[in-house]
């Protein structure tokens, strides 16, 4: 994943109401007005939300396939196996600091 990526994903995931949308959106595909309801946000408030979510990747939005005006979203798996990725890789980079930081405490106390 890309610095940049990261960046927007991140960013995207540190508002409570962008967390939301993705948990229900983890439970299955939902339209734009079941999550503006659900998530207790005005159906303008969600559309920004959801414009955050898809800049960054996390949404992706598909219309409806009897009326075109119907928005349903779902998430971009892809996305959340980068962020994963990242978390795993800085997670093995602070073990091994601190595995490193005890063996020099160690070699100090002798």
């Amino acid at each position: 994943m890309s610095a940049a990526g990261l960046d927007r994903t991140l960013a995207a995931l540190a508002d409570p109401h962008r967390r939301r949308v993705v948990d229900l959106l983890r439970e299955r595909p939902h339209r734009a007005g079941e999550l503006a309801q659900a998530a207790r946000i005005s159906f303008p408030a969600m559309s920004r939300h959801l414009r955050t979510l898809r800049r960054s990747g996390l949404v992706e939005e598909d219309r409806g396939e009897f009326d075109s005006r119907v928005r349903i979203y779902r998430l971009r798996p892809e996305a959340m196996a980068e962020l994963k990725t990242w978390l795993a890789e800085t997670d093995a980079l602070w073990a091994r600091q601190l595995s490193a930081f005890k063996a020099h405490l160690q070699k100090s106390k002798k």
